[in-house]
């Protein structure tokens, strides 16, 4: 067995609030803090010294900092909506992350909400999409397909609306399913997020020359079941084409040629350039309702094309507006401390199973298997992350660990930092490598 650690220190962001209980409810509250508030008083408290290059984190004249988290959690400061838009951290405690989930939200006067589906074939870009929209890198991401194994929740709030974004696994087919012994999570997510949603994000990869031409038949079927849905086209990795003048043959296939209602034109879809949506004509009354047909090879129901590469955050800026302006009036769903819905722990093994798609050779992630071991507070107040990874072959734990441990080292290192932006704390992740037996 070999095992590896990494250590570092990130800049932590002052959070606001997550409720103002009353009175009565503060009093029982606090003998719940050490536990439920671990994360950020640990944090105020540890990172400190050269490496911390942002504002102060708390006052001197008062003893948690003004508007701190554990001030606007007892009631005694109000969160300042002037401030600049803020992506929240995702606790490290399981407990409190479940209590967030579940609170009633802090909406405001006139609240409105987007509930938006991220539909398209295994790797088009769907997660990077959603992580680039949240600001924050909550989602796996890797050039292997079926990085994502279930539907995956993030929340983006911004002043009166909040869009809650439903990351799907690739649409693929039962029979692929069966054939690969995949997780039944992976056919069935995508179908159940079509039923409560308000818009559909239909991803294309532009740079995939073998899938880029049509929607997949599953995709189509998809399509059509919920047709009641709105869906919008986001044609994605556009600054891979040398050519743009392949988006106009794309544009036109995707869409058969029709953009909400009415035929699409050739001189409007030339001047359409990457980072920026083509503006749909205005529709002739509404659309009848489609029917599936088996030579189908797009979506002539699509209201809007976007044209963008998601690691571009202008790109995608763009892409977020259209989002938050089409939400509608309706009570939001979470509070806004809300990021994802996922757990902690969950967080760090798909991040750990990212970096495992990316650097191991054809079957050799598949067949890993991860037990978290240690999930605690270090002596210095870090969070302190012990994980396994246990595999069926020698051969395979060779690979893992890579000459002179370097590739085991390179992994620990890069999830350490992804894990550091996520929580907004010290982590020192310690990975070892071990055969089934």
């Amino acid at each position: 067995m070999a095992a590896f650690s990494w250590r570092g220190a990130v800049l932590f962001r002052t959070v606001s609030g997550l409720w103002q209980p009353g009175p009565d409810a503060a009093r029982e509250w606090m003998t719940r803090l050490p536990s439920l508030l671990g994360c950020q008083r640990r944090c105020v408290s540890c990172v400190a010294g050269p490496t911390f290059s942002g504002p102060r984190l708390a006052s001197a004249s008062r003893p948690n900092g003004q508007n701190s988290a554990l001030d606007c959690f007892l009631g005694l400061s109000q969160p300042d909506n002037s401030l600049p838009f803020r992506v929240p951290a995702v606790s490290v405690h399981r407990d409190e992350q479940d209590l967030l989930l579940v609170h009633r939200p802090d909406m405001p006067e006139n609240p409105r909400v987007l509930r938006v589906v991220l539909l398209g074939a295994p790797n088009a870009g769907k997660s990077t999409l959603s992580n680039q929209l949240l600001g924050r890198k909550v989602f796996p991401v890797s050039r292997k397909v079926h990085t994502t194994r279930s539907q995956a929740l993030g929340v983006i709030t911004e002043k009166e609306t909040q869009v809650i974004l439903l990351d799907t696994p690739g649409l693929i087919s039962r029979a692929k399913q069966k054939r690969h012994h995949l997780e039944l999570s992976l056919l069935e997510d995508p179908w159940k997020s079509m039923e409560s949603a308000d818009l559909v994000v239909v991803l294309v990869d532009v740079s995939d020359k073998w899938t880029r031409n049509q929607l997949s038949p599953q995709l189509l079927q998809c399509l059509t079941q919920f047709s009641q849905v709105p869906s919008i086209l986001v044609m994605n990795k556009v600054d891979c084409l040398k050519q743009k003048s392949v988006l106009l043959e794309l544009t036109a296939a995707l869409t058969e040629g029709v953009v909400n209602g009415k035929k699409l034109k050739t001189r409007q879809a030339l001047r359409s350039q990457p980072g920026t949506h083509c503006p749909s004509p205005a529709a002739q009354g509404p659309n009848p309702q489609p029917v599936r047909d088996p030579q189908q090879m797009g979506w002539p129901h699509f209201q809007e094309i976007f044209m963008l590469s998601a690691l571009s955050q202008e790109d995608v800026k763009t892409l977020k507006q259209y989002l938050l302006a089409q939400a509608r009036p309706g009570p939001w769903e979470f509070h806004s401390e809300v990021l994802t819905s996922q757990m902690p722990e969950e967080i760090c093994a798909n991040m750990i199973r990212e970096k495992l798609l990316e650097y191991l050779p054809e079957e050799v992630p598949y067949n890993v298997q991860q037990k978290t071991v240690v999930w605690d507070e270090g002596p210095g107040g870090e969070l302190v992350i012990e994980q396994k990874l246990l595999v069926p072959k020698e051969s395979h734990m060779k690979i893992l660990i890579g000459p002179k441990g370097y590739l085991i080292a390179r992994i620990a290192q890069e999830v350490g930092r992804d894990l550091m932006n996520i929580f907004l704390c010290e982590v020192q992740l310690r990975l070892s490598v071990k055969l089934l037996k």
